[in-house]
């Protein structure tokens, strides 16, 4: 008989693994991460036609992206690669799925990813509208 905190023997493998904690690079790629996601959710208020150029180009461009590489982003994919060499890693549980975690951990939201990417895409396409309307408000 096994003690109560102690998982039987020969179970070890079926129980799920402990999070790991970030170490630098990791809290690299989340922050950058985040600081891409506040631009794109403030962007849109930037005064500058530059900057506001930029950014009706990069939404669609990251919305693309996002579908050629199964809803994954390069960030992730980077991360990936720098740590394993492979552009895909079945352990980073980020990969394909950020804001997902980052709802999960923040919020404790279980969602199911045709939700996130809903949701996701309905939020792009405002800002993009929002972004294309601030354009042509300082345009006209």
């Amino acid at each position: 008989m096994t003690a109560a905190n102690e998982p039987e023997p020969g179970l070890e493998s079926a129980l799920p693994e402990a999070p790991q904690k970030r170490d630098l690079l990791g809290y690299f790629c989340f922050y950058l991460h985040f600081a891409v996601m506040i631009f794109i959710v403030l962007g849109w208020l930037v005064p500058w036609h530059p900057v506001l150029i930029f950014y009706l180009v990069l939404l669609p461009v990251m919305v693309v992206q996002w579908r050629f590489n199964k809803n994954s982003c390069v960030l992730n994919n980077t991360e990936s690669y720098l740590r394993t060499g492979q552009w895909r890693d079945p352990r980073n549980v980020e990969e394909g799925a950020w804001l997902k975690t980052l709802a999960q951990n923040l919020l404790g939201w279980e969602m199911a990813h045709w939700q996130v990417d809903a949701f996701t895409y309905a939020v792009i396409a405002l800002l993009w509208v929002l972004g294309l309307g601030h354009f042509l408000h300082w345009a006209g």
